[in-house]
């Protein structure tokens, strides 16, 4: 059963050895975010409540207009974008 079990790492271990750099890379990426969110949650979860209020306000704010800007929202928030764009400045269309 262990000659099995090792036979089986090492084919495991060669399979990942053959893998390109870049799948390591960003494995390696996805990682650090994991640990840089965990900090940011932790140092959010202290902060004033008020000023984490203003702040998301503010990035859907910036976002919601992106949105409105370049045409570019979620597939199902297109009804409710087409509601408000008529209000604000589009990107305007470039045909050729």
């Amino acid at each position: 059963m262990v000659a099995v079990m090792l036979l089986f790492a090492a084919s495991v271990i060669e399979q990942a050895e053959a893998l390109p750099h870049r799948v390591w890379v960003n494995l390696a990426l996805a990682l650090l975010l994991v640990f840089v969110a965990i900090i940011l949650i932790r140092y959010v979860a202290q902060m004033n409540k008020l000023v984490l209020g203003g702040i998301i306000v503010m990035v859907l704010i910036v976002v919601g207009f992106q949105w409105i800007y370049e045409r570019n929202e979620p597939a199902f928030l297109t009804p409710a974008i087409n509601a408000i764009a008529g209000f604000f400045p589009s990107k305007p269309e470039i045909r050729h």
